[in-house]
């Protein structure tokens, strides 16, 4: 597999809602960033789903590098 595209290099904030699930896009191609719309299909990329454990605001990585997805780490700081 090979590395994902950059959606962008800075977070954007997302206002969660508890107990609703999402899928976080790590390929990069989704034109609904930072969630997955399916355009990883074929790519080797799948998204990353979860379910938001609480309400609030939380800002989700679009750079594809961080580690801990899918919140931002700041990762997108140190790429090239």
């Amino acid at each position: 597999m090979s590395d994902p595209t950059i959606a962008a290099r800075g977070p954007v904030p997302v206002k969660l809602e508890a107990g609703r699930t999402y899928a976080w896009c790590r390929c990069g191609l989704s034109k609904g960033q930072p969630l997955c719309d399916g355009s990883h299909k074929g790519t080797g990329f799948s998204p990353l789903v979860w379910t938001a454990e609480e309400s609030k605001e939380a800002w989700l990585c679009q750079c594809k590098h961080t580690g801990k997805a899918p919140f931002c780490d700041g990762t997108h700081k140190k790429l090239p």
